[in-house]
């Protein structure tokens, strides 16, 4: 397999073999599409080679656009979507993925996602196995699954997903998963790195002291955690120079001290929604886009 290499950052090998940058740049809730087509473009500028969309978000012909407009070759690039709720199925999701590359103006994808593990999510990971032998994605991997769904999908198919992409950050770390993920080869992406501006961790005492010491922010400080734990990060900012600091993590090193301080943040509590909620599994079943 000829491996990319992306401009010297570094990655996280996953367990096909297959390279992704440590770093990426996310565009959930970027619903002004020509801000996120800007903000795609001054991310891959600025030094991100991995965009992380989905369908859901409803701004994938931005991202190509963002893409196409950048300057840098796409081959260059590690461009991620994800499957919907309701377009769970073999079929469906087969139709699904096409609508995506024909959105992104592309004709494969590195990396396809299962976006939350409810309805028939088995019938989609089927279509997604065949979409990655024809080499139509390069890997394959989940979103918002907990043990026992992993577990239920390691029953029932052939490939174990590459990555696990969810809610992790200092106030809620999800640490019995994050073991079971690492044992089982597949890799821990968060989403809301930064606990979405939450203001009790970003005006934390203890980080604002290792942000002084490093003359780094305390947003850069998490993502340097996060980095250090192993996993693939991917925080989003529209704002030209947030997206330039979250990407300036690459130059200072957190001592073991200091990550046992973010370490010890952990509340426990979701921000956000619960895969485990059956209100919350009913209300993305019921819910229906455009897309």
């Amino acid at each position: 397999m000829q491996k990319k290499i992306y401009a010297g950052q570094p990655v996280v090998t996953l367990n096909n073999g297959v390279d992704i940058p440590a770093l990426g740049f996310g565009v959930w809730q970027m619903e002004n599409l020509k801000e996120c087509e800007n903000a795609v473009i001054k991310a891959i500028q600025t030094g991100y080679r991995m965009i992380d969309t989905a369908a859901i978000y409803q701004n994938e012909t931005a991202v190509g656009a963002g893409v196409k407009n950048s300057g840098v070759n796409r081959n260059d690039l590690f461009i991620t979507s994800k499957v919907w709720v309701q377009d769970h199925g073999y079929e469906k999701a087969k139709a699904a993925f096409q609508r995506t590359l024909n959105r992104l103006q592309m004709d494969y994808l590195d990396m396809y996602l299962i976006h939350w593990p409810y309805g028939d999510f088995l019938g989609t990971w089927k279509a997604l196995e065949e979409l990655y032998q024809e080499g139509k994605i390069k890997a394959i991997g989940v979103c918002n699954f907990t043990i026992e769904k992993l577990e239920e999908l390691k029953a029932n198919s052939a490939i174990l997903p590459v990555i696990n992409q969810i809610e992790l950050h200092p106030v809620f770390q999800q640490k019995e998963l994050q073991v079971y993920n690492k044992e089982n080869n597949i890799v821990t992406e968060p989403w809301s790195p930064l606990g979405n501006g939450n203001t009790n961790l970003l005006n934390n005492t203890d980080l604002k002291a290792i942000a002084e010491k490093y003359g780094k922010t305390v947003a850069q400080v998490i993502l340097r955690w996060h980095l250090q734990e192993g996993f693939v990060v991917i925080p989003k900012s529209v704002t030209p120079s947030r997206i330039e600091e979250n990407f300036n993590v690459f130059d200072f090193e957190l001592t073991g001290d200091e990550m046992n301080i973010v370490r010890s943040l952990d509340t426990g509590k979701r921000l956000f929604f619960d895969p485990k909620d059956p209100e919350w599994e009913q209300k993305m079943l019921n819910a229906v886009a455009d897309i």
